[in-house]
């Protein structure tokens, strides 16, 4: 799934497109956040894929979803 990831004044943000949803991210399984999972606000987990640390943002990556459970 499709999902692009930017820089917010509160952190970091991830919007879904074939949602129209917008979340913020609040769990990195990583801290440079490539390669790892990611949690949204709403309980949706991704998995990203491997990128260098120094990617910019935004970007949009194809990320598998993993959970959605609240």
């Amino acid at each position: 799934m499709k999902i692009m990831i930017r820089r917010t004044g509160a952190g970091l943000s991830a919007y879904v497109p074939k949602k129209d949803l917008e979340e913020p991210i609040v769990k990195l399984e990583n801290e440079d956040l490539w390669g790892g999972t990611v949690t949204l606000r709403n309980g949706w987990r991704f998995v990203l894929p491997e990128l260098p640390r120094d990617t910019r943002l935004p970007i949009t990556v194809e990320a598998r979803k993993i959970s959605d459970e609240d």
